[in-house]
């Protein structure tokens, strides 16, 4: 009586679902498991109602004192500027076998303006602030590579390019050029390469078969029309130099229009190898605000380059921390520490996001800031309800999933039976908490997971960059809401106007993701190629959550057929895990197991190790009804070819497994009066003794603590 009763409850969710025409799944029209009754009750009265403590990979809070010593002050590195310099290799420095100091000479008057620039106020991290063993090699590469002859040509045809760019003529024809011969050691060719570029940098090198030919860099020449002559050399040497984590500064910069012009070159030339980011200058006067651009490697552009020994000997430094913050979303929080801290939001890592309007503790870590440094923004934070600790140096940034779950402490108020139920509320209360206890819930990712707006979900975001649909995904994200706010008066503007100028004027200060999405807009237009670079404003963990947004929605339709359809049964083509003690949407796919006919008919796996895909590239899916639903379902939204690759934006998305079924761990409960709970609803009425339930649980990495609310309560929020 009880299974055909939750049989009709599972299919009454899932004809709820179908009824959605705009393939929505609404998380009101989501299915049960269990079949008891529940109550009615309201979570997160103010965020201390809702406390979220992350549990590590080793199965601590992060929240606990960390029992090292806070500092690790021998493993910690000095800041950048603190590094000796060493003595620029100049032109004149250099040793060439076999050449008189007449050719010597030459070389000097045609390179005088090359010699020892600073193109800014930080030199320390640049490719020009020391010169290493290999470089000093490289260096010396010209006089021991090349003979006489090519060293003479070659230092004529610099001064050639030189008099033609200095005498303002133009180069007509084709691009001058001459060949160096071919030269069959490969790493003596990459030598020479660098060695030529290192020394005229308005020159490039292209290899043909061995051979190494020589040519004018126009793109030098157009960087010159920008900056001085002086910064555009001192750029092209340090995007040869490709040091590991070093940037370049161009010098202040006051007029907006031309850090624009300079934005808007180095990305269309270099997008996909550097990124651009604008700072005021250090120590600069309020009355002179001058802004300085800085040009990084991206990160994966530069990962599997060789790293100089100078880079090798110096490490990046990575802080961890505990991050406390309350009703700040995860990538607000971000975006304020890396403003405070003057770095960009790509240099946080985390586990996991967590929730807003809660009270919430998770480890980070961030690039490039010393643990005193991140200890004297405490005060600073605090007026934004957020607060750091546990500050410490470790060797490498976190990456998402890695946590083993997280602890909730939760206080449900204003309890009260469901409409027309007149049974004890208490043993109502304990029967559905037994329930949940011992059988689980459906394992649905939570409506957080697609942002709380009513027009747009995150999940519309993701489908359209999986479709590179560019400019829909830039004006889905600044979608107003009907609130008459300055958020959303911002928005909306944008969306009549598309002036990206006059809409960040509106924007909010705190609104970082939006701002940052405007200001790329802004310099690089509003063009499929101008919303690509402003989805570059966000870092990678950043872009890839909408994608996730879109798979995770996806799944929950998923469960709900399989559900809808099956039932609790494990039927010939369900996916199972075989590894019991993996992580949570980390099995292989070695250990994911099809279900032939012979177990089903053995009733040989339970319903609680079946799992389905998440969309991606690498994934299997089930051989039955469920299966053929994930292709009907990716035809409809036009991904029927989709290969789950962004490459414009640099996203790939493997896709993973997740259990249809999970548990709770470590739960206890407690029912109390109201008045003897300490924090108080705000503008909250107490009319006599209303029951509240302290409760508490762990859950494992990825599930959400008011899905499983919801299975207890039976009660959407």
């Amino acid at each position: 009586m009880r299974s055909a009763r939750l049989w009709r409850l599972v299919k009454h969710c899932y004809l709820r679902m179908e009824e959605d025409t705009d393939f929505r799944i609404r998380f009101s029209s989501l299915c049960f498991i269990t079949d008891h009754v529940g109550f009615h009750g309201t979570i997160k009265s103010s965020p201390s109602d809702f406390v979220v403590i992350e549990i590590d990979e080793r199965g601590q809070l992060v929240n606990k004192a960390i029992d090292e010593p806070t500092y690790k002050m021998s493993k910690v590195l000095p800041e950048p500027n603190n590094f000796a310099k060493k003595t620029k290799l100049g032109f004149q420095n250099l040793v060439f076998e076999e050449e008189s100091s007449q050719k010597v000479n030459i070389l000097v008057q045609c390179s005088d303006d090359e010699q020892n620039h600073q193109s800014g106020p930080e030199k320390e991290d640049t490719s020009n602030d020391g010169t290493s063993k290999g470089e000093e090699e490289k260096a010396y590469a010209l006089g021991s590579l090349l003979d006489e002859k090519n060293n003479e040509r070659l230092n004529q045809f610099a001064c050639d390019i030189k008099e033609k760019w200095n005498s303002k003529s133009e180069l007509t024809g084709p691009s001058p050029e001459f060949s160096l011969g071919r030269i069959l050691d490969k790493n003596q060719r990459a030598i020479l390469h660098s060695a030529i570029r290192q020394k005229f940098p308005f020159l490039i090198t292209v290899g043909k078969n061995s051979e190494i030919v020589v040519k004018p860099n126009l793109e030098y020449k157009e960087l010159c029309h920008l900056v001085s002559e002086e910064e555009a050399s001192d750029f092209f040497k340090y995007l040869d130099a490709k040091k590991e984590n070093s940037k370049f500064t161009f010098k202040p910069d006051t007029n907006k229009d031309h850090r624009k012009a300079v934005h808007h070159f180095v990305n269309k030339k270099f997008g996909n190898l550097v990124e651009t980011k604008s700072f005021p200058e250090a120590n600069y006067n309020a009355g002179n605000p001058n802004t300085v651009i800085t040009v990084r490697f991206r990160e994966k552009a530069h990962k599997h380059r060789k790293r100089s020994v100078e880079c090798q000997e110096r490490k990046v430094i990575y802080t961890a921390f505990t991050l406390q913050k309350e009703n700040i979303e995860t990538f607000e929080a971000i975006g304020f520490l890396a403003v405070i801290l003057g770095v960009i939001p790509s240099d946080f890592s985390y586990a996991g996001l967590k929730d807003k309007k809660a009270i919430t503790y998770q480890a980070m870590v961030v690039r490039k800031v010393t643990p005193e440094r991140l200890k004297n923004i405490e005060k600073e934070i605090k007026k934004k309800r957020m607060n750091v600790f546990n500050i410490r140096s470790v060797d490498d940034s976190l990456r998402l999933g890695q946590l083993k779950g997280n602890h909730f402490d939760i206080v449900i108020r204003n309890l009260k039976n469901q409409i027309n139920d007149s049974a004890n509320l208490r043993e109502r209360i304990l029967e559905a908490i037994e329930n949940v206890k011992h059988k689980g819930f459906v394992n649905y990712y939570g409506p957080q997971r697609f942002g709380m707006g009513r027009k747009v979900h995150t999940d519309q975001i993701g489908l359209a960059l999986l479709k590179s649909e560019m400019v829909k995904s830039v004006k889905l994200f600044l979608t107003p809401e009907d609130l008459d706010d300055p958020v959303n008066r911002a928005k909306k503007y944008f969306l009549q106007t598309e002036d990206a100028k006059g809409t960040l004027s509106l924007m909010p200060e705190f609104k970082v993701r939006e701002r940052a999405l405007l200001e790329s807009l802004h310099r690089f237009g509003m063009t499929e190629e101008g919303c690509i670079q402003a989805w570059f404003s966000f870092p990678h963990s950043m872009r890839i959550f909408y994608i996730h947004a879109y798979s995770s929605k996806i799944w929950n339709e998923a469960v709900s057929y399989r559900l809808a359809t099956y039932g609790s049964r494990v039927v010939e083509g369900d996916l199972v895990c075989l590894d019991e003690d993996g992580d949570d949407e980390q099995f292989p796919n070695n250990k994911v197991h099809l279900v032939t006919e012979e177990e089903e008919s053995a009733n040989a796996y339970a319903i609680h190790q079946v799992v389905l895909p998440v969309l991606g590239y690498n994934v299997q899916y089930p051989k039955n009804k469920v299966g053929l639903w994930y292709q009907e379902v990716l035809s409809r939204d036009g991904l029927q070819t989709c290969r789950f690759k962004v490459p414009t934006l640099k996203l790939n998305v493997p896709g993973c497994y997740r259990k249809i079924l999970k548990q709770p761990r470590n739960l206890s409960y407690q029912l109390i009066e109201e008045h003897d709970i300490d924090v108080k609803a705000e503008g909250s009425h107490i009319d006599g003794a209303t029951l509240s339930l302290l409760i508490s649980f762990d859950l494992d990495a990825s599930c959400y603590a008011t899905v499983c609310l919801r299975e207890i309560m039976k009660h959407d929020f």
